[in-house]
């Protein structure tokens, strides 16, 4: 594929993609940059950039399918708030309505329905991400413990349990009891819940459900994440290896080991995320 664009949210993550698929030789980049959520390192890094609003997304996959593009990324935070108070036209609020149930499966499925009608597919956001999606295995210089080990053995089981319903991404226990199970909050939101109601020695567990749709919503983690982790008590994060995204590894890894917390990718018997179109 030669001509490929990414709607961009916040954070790194756009921009990753954006580098690795130079890497990987596609020979334009370009960007949909979203007033007020978009980084300028994004941008930057891209080989063209048209702006939108949030609530203007309907021109933006207009503009993406007139202008040839051979398909496209959902890639970097949206604010869930946003989702509800955004000044949306009135094409998009159309399109809101018509979902049931509002999740990011569903959510972004719709985007997803209308970029194919434009002629523009959307692929799955972990392409070209190679250097991001960690494998099974600790990455840190401390292993889980016989009784974090024990509550990750749990999380998975919640996660895959509760998935079916778009929720549990992240899913915090302690001593077998759980804490937080995530929902339209985030992942951040999740786990500082989860420790104010457990307090210190949880575990966190990040998943994709069966099924995932890897064109958009993939569980990520970064320093961030971590930090929050450790703020709210926590002591170890585990993950579906293959099916995660952890941006900025080496910090991450680096902030663990100074903390001495563990962080494990767990083999979950599901396909990996794909790496290229």
């Amino acid at each position: 594929m030669d001509k490929l664009i990414v709607i961009a949210g916040c954070g790194s993550y756009p921009r990753l993609l954006i580098e690795g698929a130079k890497r990987a030789g596609v020979r334009q980049m370009d960007c949909v940059a979203i007033k007020g959520s978009t980084d300028r390192a994004t941008w930057k890094a891209a080989d063209g950039v048209h702006w939108i609003t949030l609530g203007g997304i309907a021109e933006g996959i207009r503009w993406c399918g007139a202008n040839g593009y051979e398909g496209a990324f959902l890639a970097g935070q949206v604010n869930p708030l946003s989702l509800f108070r955004g000044r949306f036209d009135e094409e998009v609020k159309r399109w809101l309505a018509e979902l049931p149930v509002k999740s990011a499966h569903t959510i972004f499925g719709k985007l997803a329905e209308k970029f194919a009608d434009a002629g523009v597919p959307v692929l799955p956001a972990s392409c070209f991400m190679d250097r991001h999606i960690p494998g099974a295995g600790c990455l840190t210089k401390r292993d889980l413990t016989d009784a974090e080990r024990q509550d990750v053995v749990h999380a998975i089981g919640v996660a895959d349990d509760v998935g079916a319903h778009d929720v549990g991404q992240t899913v915090v226990v302690k001593s077998g009891m759980v804490l937080a199970v995530e929902a339209f909050e985030g992942t951040n939101a999740a786990i500082r819940r989860g420790g104010k109601l457990g307090g210190k020695g949880f575990v966190v567990f990040k998943a994709a459900r069966r099924g995932h749709d890897m064109r958009f919503d993939i569980p990520v983690v970064g320093l961030k994440t971590l930090k929050t982790i450790r703020r709210a008590g926590g002591t170890a994060l585990a993950f579906q290896a293959g099916r995660l995204v952890m941006l900025d590894r080496d910090a991450v890894v680096r902030y663990a080991d100074d903390h001495g917390m563990a962080i494990v990718g767990v083999e979950s018997g599901l396909p990996p995320a794909p790496l290229r179109p």
